[in-house]
């Protein structure tokens, strides 16, 4: 198998793009190919485009949060401040969730509550904090001694290109523990554990290549954070790598047929790109306005 990191090509694949691509293709052109839309104004599909929800707001805050966390362990191990923890999650949701517009305002006028918001943010970093595995990885010791190596939210995403495919994917946190890598994402919503389970295989994938790791010394987990701690850990042959690759090339040549011309990802014309027969993924769609 062909494995390079230098050529760059315009469309690749990941976890979401093809969720929302299988799941509706009128969204997925318009997540992608706005400019393309020759009906519709850009900045207002861009405006559509732009609007959060109180559970993307959640998770976004979760893990700004945690993320500050494990930086502030890179730097000291002393015991967090729990009140000036909390304190400052607020501030952060009060500043985050002002200047945004969200999807429950935008169509149901419904007025974002703080508290709530905050509510559920504490309880999930409440989960965090008290479970087994926040103490397994402080207790360690990696967050002294090799804390350099630590790979926490990173900005952008991580992209591989094998065999003229390319792969996209964005760890939470990734550690070297002895010998293995450990990587964590952190979940604030529903359990989906066909979903995740891919996307853990995709991060091992990932990792496998980038830092040149067995398979069987990497450690990929699901860290469910609401209403309870639960995590599910994967582990996985180097033959599955090869049954993973097989699934990325059929899911990337789907999309591939929507588009006039692959090097330069044009798309077909928008009516190319069908509306969804499934009513409930119009039910939580930031572009419903614009389909109806």
């Amino acid at each position: 198998m062909n494995i390079t990191k230098k050529k760059q090509l315009t469309l690749g694949w990941s976890i979401s793009r093809y969720d929302k691509f299988i799941n509706c293709k009128r969204r997925y052109f318009y997540d992608y190919y706005s400019k393309f839309d020759l009906e519709i104004p850009l900045d207002k599909i861009q405006r559509l485009k732009n609007l959060t929800s109180k559970a993307l707001e959640i998770g976004n805050i979760v893990h700004m949060i945690i993320k500050t966390i494990l930086k502030r362990y890179q730097i000291t191990n002393q015991p967090i401040n729990m009140d000036k923890l909390f304190q400052y999650t607020f501030n952060v949701i009060k500043k985050n969730c002002t200047t945004k517009m969200f999807f429950e305002t935008h169509y149901y006028h419904e007025k974002i509550i703080l508290t709530d918001i905050y509510t559920k943010v504490k309880i999930c970093l409440n989960n965090f904090l008290n479970s087994k595995r926040f103490k397994w990885i402080i207790n360690n010791k990696v967050i002294m001694s090799k804390n350099h190596q630590w790979i926490i939210d990173p900005e952008g995403y991580g992209d591989l290109i094998i065999s003229n495919y390319k792969i996209f994917c964005k760890v939470d946190f990734l550690f070297p523990l002895d010998k293995k890598l450990c990587i964590i994402d952190w979940k604030t919503g529903k359990k989906i554990k066909t979903k995740h389970y891919k996307q853990l295989i995709v991060y091992l994938l990932w990792a496998h290549i980038s830092f040149k790791q067995n398979v069987h010394n990497i450690v990929s987990i699901v860290s469910y954070l609401y209403p309870q701690y639960d995590e599910q850990i994967v582990t996985i042959t180097k033959d599955y790598i090869g049954q993973l690759m097989k699934v990325i090339i059929s899911e990337t040549q789907q999309m591939y047929k929507y588009l006039i011309d692959i090097e330069t990802n044009i798309p077909k014309p928008k009516e190319n790109f069908q509306l969804t027969t499934n009513r409930f993924h119009c039910k939580y769609c930031n572009y419903k306005e614009i389909c109806f």
